[in-house]
């Protein structure tokens, strides 16, 4: 545990003095703070906020994840030379860029609210979705950098992963509704909605905000479901796995990595 706690307190120090870190929870307070000046106030800014969530936590936290890894060789080329379990070493990257991306975000988004008043429920339903996404994307990213040795094709692999799941995946959803419209499709859009953390967090938020008819015919169904208890929390354990999952396949390649 104090090998982890050191680690973490270096990696913290280390992304506290990244001036792209600043820029990102920099980034949100403007845009935030700026909705409340021309867009009105409460849900409306929240409404506002929700495709920018939705695109940019993803895409920093692919691109971050990835580029932090890559940075960070030399460091775990040292520490790997130390009695050190690769576990408590892999806790303290994860952490160490994960906490100060979460709180650059929940900070940028939560003064101005803070602030200017308003937000309710769904304010905390979109920071529990940004913090959530910053933790899947981030372990997407150390997996996907442990998984190419060359930099650039590693942020290559993330930057088309966050087009396939924060753009293209939408327009295939729509292209299955178009070919299946005879069918019925109620069951298969809701299994399309948890193969995509972003989809999942787009679809929760909206429900939250009772604009659920922006996502088609298939709003009721959503509503049915995600609107009621058991909805929410297969939604949040739907979140956890895809926390977890790849920070847990990430840690194996990293176990076997030779360095």
């Amino acid at each position: 545990m104090r090998a982890l706690l050191q680690i973490l307190r270096y990696q913290l120090h280390d992304a506290a003095r990244s001036r792209w870190i600043l820029a990102y929870g920099l980034l949100f307070l403007l845009l935030t703070e700026g909705l409340f000046r021309f867009g009105g106030g409460g849900e409306r800014v929240v409404v506002s906020l929700l495709n920018a969530v939705l695109l940019l936590v993803p895409l920093v936290g692919l691109l971050f994840g990835a580029l932090h890894f890559y940075n960070s060789r030399e460091f775990m080329e040292l520490m790997l030379a130390q009695p050190l379990e690769r576990s408590v070493l892999f806790g303290g990257l994860f952490g160490g860029l994960a906490i100060p991306l979460m709180l650059a975000f929940g900070l940028g988004v939560g003064l101005p609210f803070a602030w200017h008043g308003g937000g309710g429920g769904p304010l905390v339903a979109l920071l529990a979705v940004g913090l959530a996404l910053t933790l899947v994307f981030t372990g997407v990213a150390f997996l996907v950098a442990l998984a190419f040795e060359d930099r650039a094709k590693g942020m290559g692999a993330a930057l088309l992963l966050w087009l396939g799941a924060g753009v293209i995946w939408d327009g295939l959803v729509l292209l299955v509704i178009l070919l299946f419209s005879d069918y019925p499709l109620e069951k298969p859009m809701l299994a399309l909605t948890f193969l995509n953390p972003i989809d999942l967090g787009r679809v929760l938020l909206l429900l939250q905000l009772d604009i659920e008819a922006l996502m088609g015919y298939t709003g009721a169904v959503f509503r049915r479901f995600f609107g009621s208890e058991m909805g929410v929390l297969t939604s949040a354990a739907a979140l956890v796995v895809w926390t977890g999952a790849p920070l847990w396949l990430g840690f194996r390649r990293f176990k076997r990595k030779d360095f």
